[in-house]
């Protein structure tokens, strides 16, 4: 009788660590990949333009960060810092798809359309820019180094 309660007890024992160790883990948050990580970010810094918030982009950004333009000019981080906080078109709407993201150890690059809809010169007008941005990973982290923007002109009518 005694082995019986003795098993039933490590038995009893078991079961409720058992379920303390399920209750944890059903708390815990979900763990993202790499992909979805970068893809977050490429989507908090488009929103971050918006609401010139240079905090953030600066976060986002290495040191020795160099963006090309559409344009055909190159920037630096204090350069894209700068444009994130005197940042003032109008924006109607934003997307961000078309997503491709390849991780390569600790560098990853990330391929993606956006889509613009606002006004200029009181017409409504949509631009469409692809991005190939470069990240790598520093201190736990992901941040950028290089970002390539091509304007996407839409084919004659």
């Amino acid at each position: 009788m005694r082995i019986e309660l003795t098993r039933r007890l490590a038995s009893f024992c078991l079961l409720a660590a058992a379920s303390s160790v399920m209750a944890l883990a059903s708390q815990s948050p979900p763990v993202r990949s790499d992909q979805e990580v970068l893809i977050q970010l490429e989507r908090d810094w488009d929103a971050a333009f918006q609401r010139r918030d240079a905090r953030f982009v600066e976060s986002v950004l290495a040191d020795e960060f160099i963006a090309t333009y559409s344009d055909g000019s190159r920037g630096d981080k204090a350069t894209e810092v700068k444009i994130a906080t005197e940042f003032n078109q109008q924006v109607d709407e934003r997307r961000l798809d078309d997503f491709i993201v390849k991780v390569y150890r600790d560098t990853a690059v990330v391929w993606f359309t956006q889509h613009l809809i606002g006004p200029v010169k009181g017409r409504p007008t949509e631009v469409t820019y692809r991005y190939v941005d470069v990240w790598v990973i520093r201190g736990g982290r992901w941040l950028c180094v290089a970002s390539q923007s091509t304007r996407v002109t839409p084919p004659p009518a």
